[in-house]
């Protein structure tokens, strides 16, 4: 198995390449510092890893084209796992952004991974499978204080594994996104320097109280390459201890508590989202009831029958079956409509 690691002598990237040349794959990692990328490979040797690398700045085309050149020489022009994970961050609110750090920011983490998938694209499906891993990062999803043009790089990045995945899926390569939380890596120690009230305020907003270890993202990530992961793509997973999950409320899953009727209802009404956050929250759990196999089940059973669970606070609601909406919508009141 063969894989390359953009960005793979510290941070994330360096517990990639660890992951996957621990589970035996042959891995080429790229960096700027070429000190750097000696030290790791010598490092890397002494472990008895394969590892192999090369300079690159990833923001440069020319550069990226002789990295892939280069990938396509050693591994005999078939690739099985490509990671994009290089990356980085400038701190700042949006009016203090100049052109050069917007350009810097877009080139290094969206143009980068952009081209490289591109270009290994033929390498992955010389492979006859293929698997592309893009770290993006929760910024994606949610606001993050100061990290507009970061932010809007990552949800690009997350949109691309989707294109790709549907694309490419015919050349039998999936496609995925790794969305980390806050997590430990050299870039984010330089960037919050001396911050510890907002790394504090980070935390309190976890569930799991404390910020991710790179090897807790690089797990996910060689997970995602493996066979055992064969049907999963165009998916964005988020390693986030919880964090995109935080409400006011101070809890995981939380939804506005509600009548049988309104749950069987709601993906056929509209929502009205001005009372958000105002109503008491009901922790639900997406329990699987193996009773509702049977048809019979199905039918006799009342609408989101609570089922007990004993490690939960409350028992939780299963989703209405397709036979209970069709059943609700069938005896809707002309009330029922109005929002």
């Amino acid at each position: 198995m063969t894989a390359l690691v953009t960005g793979g002598t510290h941070g994330i990237g360096y517990a990639v390449v660890e992951e996957l040349a621990e589970l035996g794959a042959a891995v080429h990692t790229c960096s700027r510092n070429e000190s750097e990328l000696n030290h790791r490979l010598q490092e890397w040797s002494s472990k008895g890893f394969t590892v192999t690398g090369s300079v690159c700045d990833a923001a440069s085309r020319p550069q990226r084209e002789q990295l892939l050149e280069k990938v396509s020489s050693i591994f005999n022009g078939k690739l099985n796992i490509l990671i994009n994970n290089v990356g980085t961050n400038i701190v700042k609110p949006n009016l203090e952004y100049t052109a050069e750090e917007y350009s810097l920011i877009m080139a290094t983490n969206l143009e980068s991974c952009y081209h490289i998938s591109q270009l290994s694209h033929p390498l992955l499906k010389a492979s006859g499978f293929g698997s592309i891993v893009f770290i993006s990062s929760v910024a994606g999803s949610l606001h993050v204080n100061y990290t507009s043009i970061y932010g809007l790089t990552k949800a690009a990045m997350n949109q691309l594994a989707k294109n790709l995945a549907c694309e490419w899926a015919k050349d039998n390569i999936r496609s995925n996104s790794v969305a980390p939380g806050c997590t430990r890596t050299p870039l984010v120690e330089r960037l919050f320097n001396n911050h510890d009230e907002f790394i504090n305020t980070l935390v309190s907003k976890t569930p799991l109280k404390r910020i991710a270890e790179a090897n807790e993202v690089s797990s996910m990530v060689a997970f995602l390459c493996m066979p055992a992961a064969s049907y999963i793509t165009g998916q964005t997973i988020l390693v986030d201890g919880g964090f995109s999950k935080h409400t006011t409320g101070g809890g995981c899953f939380l939804f506005p508590a509600r009548s049988k009727r309104q749950q069987a209802l709601a993906p056929l009404l509209p929502v009205d989202r001005s009372t958000r956050g105002s109503h008491t929250q009901t922790p639900i759990s997406f329990a699987f009831c193996r009773e509702r196999r049977s048809k019979r089940s199905c039918r006799s059973r009342p609408l989101a029958t609570p089922v007990v669970d004993n490690n939960h606070q409350f028992p939780p609601l299963l989703p209405p079956t397709l036979l209970d909406l069709l059943s609700a919508t069938r005896t809707m009141r002309p009330e029922d409509h109005r929002s």
